[in-house]
């Protein structure tokens, strides 16, 4: 990627770089973008599976994994071996399942060892420009999966997006989780970021043999904490087994046990989202 200094307020060029950006962002029609206060709640996976619902509906789809400390959208997808290709203005995206995909470990000499040690202002800018350089298209949707929190990722996409579709908020069942998830609505009101809804991951045990639903972990914890703050709860995700070792295979759940108890429930999530 170019050099720049970061500081866009006094780069003689910053009108120019606004311009690019502007340019970039006309040509998605929906950007939307995918929080969690709390980590290990299932985001990424909640991300790769909302990308590829959308890109089987026949939608145009571009997937951002924006969590700079801890990309693992290329490994949810078989990419941990690929490399982006740059031209001199350029980034060119990678292609899984129809979705165009890029992702900061794609751009790392050993993608799955190297860490990113970065401070804020190198987050933010390094985020304009896979916003302002990815040549991705036109898109009908572009999904962005940020780290946990509501730190620098998110607050700079934010005010770079000013024509953001909305936020998904991802939580688990429990009060740990909840309590995180709700700093993320809060940071979404006072951005004035619109909250597409809630998703309740890992929302009991799917059994493989008998497909009972175990709430090990409680239930409608992330469906009373929409009620509370009166936004839309788009539905629970049950764990399933089968759901890991196909992040780990790099096959999206979705495509590969379509007719599973929790793909149906994570396309119910999505039709009430489109």
């Amino acid at each position: 990627m170019s050099e720049c200094s970061k500081e866009c307020g006094s780069c003689e060029s910053a009108g120019n770089c606004d311009l690019k950006l502007q340019q970039s962002m006309a040509k998605i029609d929906k950007k939307i973008m995918v929080l969690s206060g709390k980590g290990g709640v299932g985001k990424s996976s909640v991300s790769v599976n909302l990308a590829l619902s959308l890109a089987m509906k026949g939608y145009r789809v571009g997937l951002l994994d924006i969590d700079f400390h801890g990309p693992s959208i290329p490994t949810m997808l078989g990419l941990q071996n690929d490399k982006l290709e740059c031209t001199a203005t350029n980034i060119l995206p990678a292609e899984a399942f129809n979705i165009k995909v890029v992702s900061i470990a794609m751009l790392l000499e050993q993608q799955n060892t190297d860490a990113v040690i970065w401070r804020g202002p190198m987050k933010s800018g390094v985020l304009k420009q896979l916003l302002e350089e990815v040549e991705w298209g036109n898109l009908d949707y572009l999904i962005m999966d940020f780290p946990p929190g509501t730190g620098d990722e998110a607050l700079s996409a934010c005010q770079l997006i000013s024509d953001a579709t909305g936020a998904i908020i991802v939580t688990t069942p429990q009060e740990v989780s909840l309590a995180d998830c709700r700093r993320s609505i809060s940071f979404c009101q006072q951005l004035n970021l619109p909250i597409l809804g809630v998703i309740e991951n890992m929302s009991g045990f799917s059994c493989p043999d008998c497909g009972k639903i175990v709430d090990i972990f409680g239930t409608d914890g992330g469906k009373n904490m929409a009620e509370q703050f009166n936004i839309p709860f788009l539905g629970k995700l049950p764990i399933d087994p089968a759901f890991a070792q196909a992040c780990d295979n790099g096959v999206p759940f979705l495509y590969a046990k379509e007719q599973s108890v929790t793909a149906k429930e994570f396309e119910q999530a999505i039709s009430q989202l489109i």
